[in-house]
């Protein structure tokens, strides 16, 4: 039996845009990372962006920032003026617009800014459905972005930095078999970041890669209703820092990300990222994979104790 899908009222679902959505979105902005093509993280709701407050936050797999305005119903000018506001004050390398209903006007408007400026603009639509009698679903759609621009700028450099950074991790990860097997299993992709299990759910090893610099990290996230979890499994390890920093044999950052689901414990090497020079990624890559292999060491004990 196939059954049909239909459309529900967005506040039905999100009775209060800021209270409701917005919230909603900062514990789920990695729902726009497919559908938009890039890597958000770090979302944080109601973010100073000089006498206002953008909506969301966030970064992207450059760590450089991203403004997001939510807007359930049509699409108007006083929104469209907030985005560039937003973006200009806070020097956001991108500007992404949730709305319900996407006017022509502010279609050509994002499509015509892309052109024009060094910053990326997106124009999202978001509908709510369901099947059946299932629990409503979001369903986000891409009107214009960046990559709409037939052989523009943005689209070359997009295409030039996904080139950059596979050459970077395909480099990294044939120097890294020499000398261990624990990314071993993964290929290199065109992402910030690249990652494998710690040998337990929602504890993974990541490598990460910024313009100009790089860090490896344990990276703590069971998923959505989670953040509690996330914080005991972090307070765990916490609790045997001075262990755990002995066997590293430097200091780590310990970051419980209070205002996020996720906690992470990292190794910042400052000395280059993929937008430096080919000759230094030897070295920031040796770097890497050498703090790597001391992390997963000294944390390998500690999570072996960690009941499921």
């Amino acid at each position: 039996m196939v059954e049909r899908l239909k459309r529900v009222s967005l506040r039905e679902v999100w009775k209060h845009e800021a209270l409701d959505f917005t919230r909603w979105l900062e514990e789920n902005v990695d729902i726009l990372n497919e559908i938009l093509g890039i890597t958000l993280t770090s979302a944080e709701r109601e973010h100073a962006a000089g006498a206002f407050s953008v909506d969301v936050l966030a970064e992207d797999e450059a760590g450089s920032a991203v403004v997001i305005e939510n807007q359930l119903e049509a699409s108007d000018h006083n929104h469209l003026g907030k985005l560039i506001t937003y973006l200009t004050t806070i020097e956001a390398s991108a500007a992404i617009w949730i709305v319900a209903e996407p006017r022509a006007e502010h279609v050509r408007a994002i499509a015509w800014l892309n052109e024009s400026s060094t910053a990326d603009f997106y124009l999202v639509k978001v509908e709510a459905i369901s099947i059946a009698d299932s629990p409503p679903a979001p369903l986000l759609t891409l009107i214009v972005g960046p990559a709409d621009i037939g052989g523009g700028t943005t689209k070359r450099e997009f295409a030039e930095r996904y080139k950059i950074r596979r050459q970077f991790w395909t480099q990294l990860l044939e120097t890294a078999r020499q000398r261990t097997t624990l990314h071993s299993a993964i290929s290199a992709g065109h992402h910030g970041w690249i990652g494998t299990g710690a040998g337990k759910y929602g504890l993974s090893y990541n490598y990460v890669v910024r313009q100009h610099d790089a860090h490896v990290e344990l990276y703590i996230d069971r998923g959505k209703d989670k953040a509690e979890e996330n914080a005991s499994i972090f307070n765990l390890l916490y609790s045997n820092k001075m262990q755990i920093e002995a066997a590293f044999g430097e200091v780590l950052e310990w970051q419980r990300l209070e205002k996020k689901r996720a906690c992470r414990i990292r190794k910042v090497i400052g000395i280059a990222g993929y937008r430096d020079e080919d000759e230094k990624w030897p070295q920031v890559q040796g770097e890497m994979i050498d703090a790597m292999m001391r992390l997963e060491a000294a944390m390998r004990p500690h999570i072996e104790q960690i009941d499921t």
